[in-house]
């Protein structure tokens, strides 16, 4: 990278950060400079998912969605990115998205600690896929991991999403020429 600033898209704005330090995490710009919570640290190792978040990416003229760890995650790595963070899913109406929605409904957490990761995880997974079976739901959460519940009740919650409607507030973004 030549200059030391980037440009990233979160809440349907542009944001520059300048004079960034390239050695700053995702998770400690998210925590202490957005003021954002719910992305939580567990590991700091990139091995236990509950820092996990979701980039917005143009490939082939659509937007992929893909669930990283923002511990282990430079600031560079936002740049001409769309930043996805869980508080960022609730609708302008203030209701839940239908992921978070599902993992209630199916008690897909107790101490939520990792409820925030996973919700990310099952998130990309719903915006990148028409459905899911067993193998793609176990693939997209193979990096979070549960101390309580055990996977189940998640994995429940990320069945029911086949019969979601796909419509939520990122449907808009979904195929524009860019």
């Amino acid at each position: 990278m030549s200059s030391n600033k980037i440009k990233f898209v979160w809440e349907n704005k542009i944001f520059t950060i300048k004079n960034l330090d390239p050695n700053e995490t995702i998770l400690n710009y998210v925590r202490l400079n957005l003021k954002k919570t719910g992305t939580k640290e567990g590991c700091a190792e990139g091995g236990c998912g509950a820092c996990t978040i979701v980039l917005g990416e143009i490939e082939n003229n659509k937007i992929i969605y893909k669930a990283i760890n923002s511990c282990i995650s430079f600031l560079p790595s936002l740049e001409g990115k769309q930043l996805i963070l869980v508080e960022d899913l609730i609708a302008d109406n203030g209701s839940l998205h239908v992921v978070q929605d599902a993992m209630i409904k199916h008690h897909g957490s107790q101490c939520g600690f990792c409820t925030p990761g996973f919700v990310m995880s099952l998130f990309a997974m719903y915006k990148n896929f028409n459905s899911y079976n067993k193998e793609k739901i176990q693939d997209s959460i193979s990096g979070n991991l549960c101390r309580c519940t055990g996977y189940r009740p998640i994995i429940d919650a990320a069945k029911s999403l086949n019969s979601s409607s796909k419509i939520d507030k990122f449907y808009k973004n979904r195929k524009k020429n860019y």
